[in-house]
């Protein structure tokens, strides 16, 4: 018989749990076609200070892990066990596996997610808490479990991933869930801590930057949603242009977002699966640049430099984005958070501001300098106009330059 008691021996202690359960989010995020179909989340503002790392299998199976101030708590429910609530003649937490929670973590039991409407008790057959102080992990010491069964409270399959952490263990798991392959290698580099990269994501999941999977991850991101619409000028519900525009390289435009401004950021080039379209920005005042070579770029432009369009009227580092960061204090954690949730590898305002410049100079030697179709003569003008100081290469820093 495997139980809770054998599980709580084989986990690690929390700040290692912590590190491991956001590496399984992101796999799983990344890895998926749809985050509402993720096994495995990790919200960082679940409350005041407290930490969530969550598992729903879809299947009546879920865990959460909650990091807080005074402690972690683990409570578990596999809807099989003979230890559920539902199994009960009362329905009723089994004897024993919630009594001795500390008072520190306790509450952390009453939220109502972890309640089902009908039922007066949290949904829960395994529980584990580790305080302040510790050295290692608790259970109930009285919960007496039901004979015959290897797995009663379910602890051993539940936990699988966080008792076996190897790559190899997660690798077979979301192989299986997902049914295709998932790179070793790959699966290594984020169980290590280390950043996403385009190409370890891109080997993970090939369409997980795709523009549609992008646009599913913003839908099922409230935060991503509201801070694009808002401060990154992105709002993807304003996809009515106040004009039509027509190109004269003949690319095809799409609407896809707009600003507070009036402004309208255009998907150029047939919609071909798999295949990024650079992005067109036109503002109210008859001005266009190109902005970005795909959807995902111009994405990581609006959530790390919100100020692009200083830099492209020749706003330079220190300068460039002093106002907002000023304003909002907060933004490099939000921007982290954010490109994190959308599964955006981490950059800097430096490699931002360089491709940013890189792809508007040239807006109007490539025919991406747009005109209205109904007047020829119509064209809009560029809102770059590239100097001597804007050849630059993305890797290396941007020379300071006075605005002009």
């Amino acid at each position: 018989m495997s139980t809770v008691r054998e599980t709580a021996a084989r986990l690690p202690d929390p700040a290692q749990l912590r590190a491991h359960l956001r590496a399984l989010a992101v796999l799983d995020a990344t890895i998926g076609d749809d985050p509402r179909f993720s096994c495995y989340t990790f919200n960082a503002h679940w409350g005041p200070k407290e930490e969530a790392a969550l598992m729903d299998n879809g299947s009546g199976d879920d865990f959460s892990v909650l990091f807080t101030p005074a402690g972690t708590l683990i409570r578990g429910f596999d809807h099989e066990s003979r230890m559920s609530p539902y199994a009960t003649e009362d329905e009723e937490v089994w004897p024993g596996v919630i009594d001795e929670v500390p008072a520190a973590l306790s509450p952390l039991l009453d939220e109502p997610a972890f309640f089902d409407e009908g039922i007066d008790v949290p949904r829960v057959t395994t529980c584990l808490w580790w305080t302040n102080g510790d050295t290692a992990w608790h259970s109930g010491s009285a919960v007496d479990f039901p004979p015959g069964v290897e797995d009663p409270d379910g602890s051993a399959y539940l936990f699988r991933l966080l008792t076996d952490r190897t790559p190899e263990a997660v690798q077979a798991y979301f192989e299986d869930y997902y049914e295709r392959p998932v790179p070793l290698d790959a699966v290594r580099h984020v169980l290590a801590g280390h950043p996403l990269t385009a190409a370890v994501v891109t080997a993970l999941n090939p369409a997980a930057l795709t523009d549609e999977a992008l646009l599913r991850r913003i839908a099922a991101h409230p935060e991503a949603a509201s801070y694009l619409a808002g401060h990154g000028e992105f709002d993807l519900e304003r996809t009515d242009p106040h004009e039509p525009i027509a190109l004269p390289n003949g690319l095809p435009v799409e609407p896809v977002a707009g600003c507070n401004a009036g402004g309208t950021h255009y998907l150029c080039g047939p919609a071909v699966p798999g295949a990024p379209r650079p992005v067109l920005y036109t503002d109210s005042e008859g001005r266009a640049s190109l902005i970005a070579e795909s959807l995902a770029e111009a994405l990581t432009l609006a959530i790390v430099l919100p100020s692009w369009h200083d830099a492209l009227a020749g706003f330079r580092p220190p300068a460039l984005g002093a106002d907002h960061l000023a304003d909002h204090p907060d933004h490099p954690e939000l921007r982290d958070r954010l490109l994190a949730a959308l599964i955006l590898p981490p950059t800097t305002e430096q490699q931002v501001l360089a491709r940013l410049l890189t792809t508007a100079a040239r807006t109007a030697r490539d025919g991406f300098l747009p005109y209205v179709p109904d007047d020829e003569d119509c064209e809009f003008d560029p809102m770059f106009t590239p100097g001597p100081l804007d050849d630059v290469d993305t890797d290396e820093p941007i020379p300071t330059r006075a605005a002009h």
